[in-house]
């Protein structure tokens, strides 16, 4: 059989979405009040998930390797300066190996072009845990803690503000397969790639770009944002980045325009004065931790879609 990667949303069809949450949801109520919260059958027992980071993480290393051991398995985690791959050694070579170490392997990477080289002679599932261009993980928790607080997400309303990043990618595609809205609002200059709203309009989804934060805004159910600064910029690009940002800042008179019942996300880490105020960051509406607690659970369900065989859905029922 052909490894089952989990690359992008956009690749996976709406129903196996759904399923991979479902499974998710499972998983944390069987798990949920326990002390030590590991799955009653242990499905990975035996089984070896290579974590492979290229640049620091918080969210996603932890999640992945406290998910892996509660379903029974055991992490590896290398960095690149712990492999051959940073002294020069092929992505190729390095994907060949580690299939025949470990049943899985996760990447963060600061290159797009490293997972599809990995995913392409990997023989094992390769999930993707950040790229410049997507975070699909981040937004299929984004999806489970948006309808643990609120129900269904099909048909409701999201706004972003901030600019085109790769959250906002996996945003638009996860609009598309799970059939809700989308009133994306970035500067013109921090557009989302002309090809991602292309793709959605020939899907059928309801994605809409503008440069206006509170167009945007106006009667959404939830306000996402992400931080404006990349581990990557110089000083002066990220000065550069919030003056050109700060219209788009999610501030109690944002937050005013959307629906009174309306949520505030983010995917951390959060810089507080910039992209969004300590007033709604604290405030009732805001449900970030839930939302960082979630990367744990929804990975749980990638990983049992992505080494569960036939029978993978099975792993969020007793």
């Amino acid at each position: 059989m052909e490894p089952r990667h989990f690359l992008d949303i956009k690749d996976l069809d709406s129903a196996t979405l759904r399923q991979i949450l479902d499974v998710a949801r499972g998983i944390k109520r069987m798990q949920k009040g326990r002390r030590f919260p590991l799955h009653p059958r242990q499905p990975l027992a035996g089984r070896q998930v290579g974590l492979m980071f290229s640049r620091p993480s918080t969210r996603t290393r932890i999640s992945f390797e406290v998910g892996v051991r509660q379903l029974g398995g055991d992490a590896v985690v290398l960095s690149s300066q712990d492999m051959q791959l940073g002294r020069g050694e092929s992505i190729a070579d390095t994907a060949r190996v580690l299939s025949r170490f470990v049943d899985a392997i996760m990447l963060r990477t600061g290159n797009t072009n490293a997972l599809h080289e990995l995913a392409r002679w990997s023989t094992v599932p390769v999930i993707n845990g950040l790229t410049p261009n997507s975070h699909p993980a981040q937004i299929m928790a984004d999806i489970m803690t948006y309808e643990e607080h609120r129900g269904p997400i099909r048909g409701r309303t999201f706004a972003w503000a901030g600019d085109g990043n790769n959250v906002l990618v996996s945003l638009i595609e996860g609009a598309v397969r799970f059939g809700f809205n989308l009133h994306a609002a970035t500067p013109p200059d921090m557009k989302p790639p002309q090809e991602v709203l292309d793709w959605a309009r020939n899907e059928g989804g309801t994605v809409e770009w503008t440069a206006d934060p509170r167009e945007a805004a106006r009667g959404a159910d939830c306000i996402v944002t992400d931080t404006w600064v990349s581990m990557s910029d110089s000083p002066t690009e990220a000065a550069s980045r919030i003056a050109r940002l700060e219209a788009y800042q999610v501030n109690a008179a944002l937050m005013a325009l959307a629906a009174p019942d309306a949520l505030f996300m983010h995917c951390l880490p959060a810089h507080i004065g910039e992209e969004v105020t300590d007033e709604v960051f604290e405030g009732r509406q805001s449900i970030v931790f839930d939302e960082a607690e979630n990367r744990l659970h929804a990975q749980k369900g990638i990983l049992a879609w992505a080494l569960g065989g036939a029978h993978w859905t099975a792993w969020g029922k007793e």
